[in-house]
């Protein structure tokens, strides 16, 4: 594959510095402007999108634009060369066809740049908004402007290539439909957040199971609430997805408090004869102790406006009857130690975890990785928010942390910034969950 975008790189950039450089030729033979303005046209369109097939319009659209950025490049750099020998080699006859040539070639070289920077910033994923910013500050500085442009290329080609690795993968497996399970799947959010048809709590995750068979529903319970009032909402649920589809039971899957709110459904309330598995995701079954110190040191009003203004807000979201203390009071150590002895895992639920760290905070993102400093002063090596002693719980647990210093954050591991991370697919490690859910009958 690598192969063939170096090819077809290399024969539009042939391509456009002949249409570029071709102003002495046009003058001497207009009528070659029926061949050079279509070809024009067509590189504009495709890029070099035709060496190789792919299936999602973004990532094609994204592959057209930097690989419209690597021509650019390319051509720009050897229209410069060339220039530089026409005048020192008085090659041109007269300094105004030099002059005419090097404002085409600048004008077509300009239309190439803006096609691709423009795709490439409407459809890439991986740039993010600090490589996003540089590039436009420092894209009139000379010297600056190539190194981000570089910078651009690279973390763009990087992207697409990824993503069509990708597509090939989950197109050889198609048939096999690997992850459709006897039961649906039930996503169940953490804290502070909602199940949104515009952004999704779990980010890339739910098409890739889904493009392998996957059956996915959504928890659809408020934002904030104490484990309990969570927990009836996630029970009164499960019981609606089961009686509207006769699927019998469902496999949970839930992140962070998630976590605790179905372990609570099933433990405490009536749920249990409807799950199946219940994969707890960077839960804090044995809480933050980091929590614990700030209830005790913010004062009381203070944390009575929070929660006054997060409530107020929430409720214009959506939420009936949101209760920002509560969440928090019960994600304390010493409130999930209590809650912990007095929730016994149900007899025939296959239950597991899941927890990730991060080892270096300054690669993550805001704000997490301002926040394991202070939670790692409190509860030693964590992801941003929960420490590694209170992931595990059930019969299986699984640690995840990349070989590189950056680690896996409590929003990586959900895909939150979909985000691409060295050494860690955060959506075939889903895949692989459900696909063993699977392969136990599940």
């Amino acid at each position: 594959m690598r192969g063939k975008y170096v090819f077809s790189v290399v024969l539009f950039s042939v391509l456009l510095m002949v249409i570029a450089n071709s102003y002495v030729v046009v003058k001497a033979v207009p009528w070659i402007l029926v061949i050079l303005l279509p070809l024009f046209l067509a590189i504009n369109i495709l890029g070099a999108v035709g060496a190789i097939e792919i299936k999602s319009k973004g990532i094609r659209n994204c592959y057209r634009g930097v690989s419209l950025l690597t021509i650019f490049l390319i051509v720009a750099t050897a229209s410069f060369v060339w220039h530089v020998v026409l005048i020192k080699g008085n090659l041109y006859a007269g300094s105004v066809n030099w002059v005419w040539s090097a404002i085409i070639c600048v004008c077509v070289e300009a239309v190439i740049f803006w096609n691709g920077i423009i795709r490439v910033y409407l459809t890439s994923i991986q740039l993010g908004i600090k490589q996003r910013i540089i590039g436009i500050i420092f894209g009139m500085v000379p010297v600056a402007n190539l190194i981000a442009l570089f910078g651009i290329i690279r973390t763009v080609k990087k992207e697409v290539l990824f993503e069509i690795e990708k597509e090939k993968v989950n197109e050889e497996r198609k048939n096999r439909q690997i992850c459709f399970t006897k039961y649906p799947l039930l996503l169940v959010h953490g804290v502070f957040f909602r199940d949104s048809r515009y952004f999704n709590y779990w980010g890339r995750v739910p098409k890739e199971l889904e493009k392998n068979g996957a059956k996915i529903y959504y928890g659809n319970h408020q934002s904030a609430l104490s484990v309990a009032d969570s927990g009836q909402e996630l029970a009164k649920r499960i019981k609606e997805i089961v009686s509207e589809t006769g699927c019998e039971k469902v496999n949970i899957i839930a992140h962070s408090k998630g976590g605790l709110d179905c372990r609570y459904a099933v433990s405490c309330l009536d749920a249990a004869p409807y799950v199946a598995s219940i994969t707890t995701i960077n839960t804090p079954h044995r809480g933050c102790q980091f929590a614990d110190y700030l209830l005790t040191k913010i004062p009381l009003s203070a944390k009575e406006k929070i929660a006054r203004t997060y409530n107020s807000t929430l409720k214009k979201l959506g939420d009936t009857n949101p209760d920002f203390l509560a969440a928090v009071e019960d994600l304390t150590a010493s409130t999930c130690r209590k809650r912990d002895k007095m929730m016994k895992d149900a007899s025939g639920i296959l239950c597991r975890s899941v927890g990730s760290i991060m080892e270096k905070a300054d690669r993550g993102k805001f704000p997490l990785n301002f926040s394991y400093q202070l939670v790692k002063f409190f509860d030693g090596k964590n992801d941003g928010l929960v420490s590694e002693d209170s992931f595990q719980w059930g019969e299986e647990y699984i640690l995840l942390t990349t070989k590189k210093k950056r680690g896996i954050s409590h929003g990586d591991v959900i895909d939150l910034n979909r985000e691409n991370l060295p050494d860690f697919d955060v959506r075939e490690f889903y895949v692989s969950l459900v696909e063993d859910l699977k392969n136990r009958g599940l």
